[in-house]
């Protein structure tokens, strides 16, 4: 199954970069390029890609408003969208990831993580770039939010075991390796996690574990 991307940026050179990369990529097509976030919203409906790489500062539109479009908490059949951009700012990926994107990405990450966020994120799984992710997680826990008691949550043991790799940062591919069960199984798992904490995405899992004290 091929994975169709839409690329939305406002300079043409990072378009065509992305396009060269994606496309010479096994089950990978680039579908369509948007130069501006309104141009990107319209493309997305129209075409409906698995995934979107989202800039954040565009004409019309920024990227984070464009995401919460595509695939924020009020849209009921939401796009995976992936946030790429150049700049470093703890509000952008507090933003994009609570505005219903499922991956983080600066532009210099290199090909083969801007490659392996395309394909997790087909998957259903999150990816961030690997020096936000520690500050984040560091952000999570030392948040000045009411800490919760896991036990109070109703999971299950293989359930926290679930949130504790989800927190650690583990794809479903590697969560069923480490744990020695399906992808499937790990699917199922994560949906009832979800569900029993209220949450939207993989992030709102992680936060959930380190404020309530499941993670060192």
């Amino acid at each position: 199954m091929t994975v169709r991307v839409l690329l939305a940026d406002d300079q043409q050179m990072v378009r065509t970069g992305f396009r060269y990369m994606l496309d010479a990529e096994d089950g990978i097509s680039v579908v369509g390029e948007a130069g501006d976030g309104i141009e990107a919203v319209r493309l997305a409906g129209e075409l409906r890609p698995d995934v979107v790489l989202m800039d954040i500062r565009m004409p019309g539109i920024d990227g984070l408003e464009a995401t919460r479009r595509l695939a924020g908490p009020d849209v009921s059949d939401p796009l995976r969208v992936v946030v790429v951009t150049t700049f470093d700012l703890d509000e952008y990926v507090h933003a994009a990831l609570t505005g219903g994107a499922v991956g983080f990405l600066l532009k210099d990450a290199g090909p083969a993580l801007l490659v392996e966020a395309v394909r997790a994120a087909a998957r259903g799984d999150a990816l961030v770039s690997p020096r936000i992710t520690v500050r984040l997680l560091r952000h999570f826990a030392s948040a000045p939010a009411p800490r919760r008691d896991p036990a109070g949550a109703g999971l299950t043991a293989r359930e926290l075991d679930i949130v504790r790799t989800v927190a650690r940062g583990l794809t479903n591919t590697e969560v069923a390796a480490e744990l020695h069960v399906t992808v499937s199984t790990v699917k199922t798992h994560l949906a009832r996690v979800q569900e029993k904490l209220g949450a939207r995405n993989r992030v709102e899992i992680a936060a959930w574990a380190y404020r309530g004290g499941l993670m060192s």
